[in-house]
């Protein structure tokens, strides 16, 4: 059994949720510090952003654990705490789904590592693997529904995560990548490649996320929807806008409105689940809701 692929089944579209990392920073994150560390350092603040969401009409809430993965929070000297903080990550965000007026499924959020792969970089394929299989455990004991791969760039990575994922739980996976360099991915994979690519590896809900607003999102999943192959399921997640620089803080230009356009286009285009990236807040998903159900 796929229980997102049979969630997506009974409902026309289902409405994700938004940024994390943009709204942890507007509560006084640092530049550069470790969202996922503010699962356990502030679990309360974390948790409204998931209430936040789910209030807003989110049916699937993604974990606070993008860069969950040894590697990431190596780079803060944080790599002892890849169990605690993802395991936290999805314990407080099953406590708000299972609270919800509505049903919301958990997805485990699971970024890139950071790192380049060999041969370009020094990554391997086992260890990313390993690094991937790590985090998957985690956010599974603390209750996901699925795993969503989200903004990859290279599909050599993709592949290490499916596998890593694989070898450690058999939920559900999704993935996401960001085709921001021209309508390519940073490594300069076409969104046509990913597609077949993806499927290739047994994936069966693909998209889109972040990049350089709902324009691009939209031209991307145009051409995914033209390659996708009979019972594919697709995702878009745009950000909200472009960040601008206003008194020396990032803000995105995307208003609510501006998404609700955005997600009543995904909608036309047949796109499965719809949400949103960064810049993004509650009364912006509150807007695609609304779009959606119009």
């Amino acid at each position: 059994m796929d229980r997102l692929i049979d969630f997506m089944q009974a409902h026309a579209v289902v409405i994700g949720d938004g940024a994390m990392g943009t709204m942890l920073q507007a509560a006084g994150l640092t530049t550069g510090g470790a969202p996922e560390a503010w699962n356990v350092a502030r679990p309360d603040v974390v948790k409204g952003i998931y209430q936040g969401y789910a209030a807003a009409g989110s049916q699937i809430i993604t974990t606070n654990s993008f860069g969950g993965t040894r590697y990431r929070l190596g780079r803060e000297q944080l790599e002892a705490h890849v169990h605690e903080y993802n395991v936290a990550a999805a314990r407080l965000a099953r406590e708000v789904a299972d609270a919800a007026d509505h049903e919301v499924l958990v997805a485990g959020s699971m970024g890139p590592t950071g790192e380049i792969m060999e041969p370009l970089g020094a990554l391997t394929p086992e260890g990313a693997r390993a690094a991937f299989a790590e985090q998957a455990a985690a956010l599974a004991e603390g209750g996901v529904d699925f795993f969503l791969i989200e903004t990859m760039s290279a599909l050599d990575e993709v592949e290490a995560a499916v596998e890593g994922i694989r070898s450690a739980s058999d939920l559900p996976i999704a993935v996401t990548m960001t085709f921001d360099t021209r309508f390519r991915t940073m490594m300069g994979v076409k969104p046509v490649q990913a597609v077949r690519a993806l499927y290739d590896l047994g994936v069966r809900v693909i998209g889109a996320n972040c990049g350089n607003g709902p324009a691009e999102i939209e031209r991307v999943i145009s051409e995914m929807v033209e390659a996708r192959p009979d019972g594919v399921f697709l995702i878009a997640q745009s950000n909200a806008g472009l960040p601008r620089y206003v008194d020396k803080q990032i803000h995105y230009d995307g208003t609510p409105e501006v998404m609700a356009d955005y997600a009543a286009k995904m909608k036309a285009l047949g796109v499965s689940y719809i949400g949103a990236c960064c810049g993004s807040t509650p009364t912006h998903i509150a807007a695609m809701k609304r779009a959606l159900a119009g």
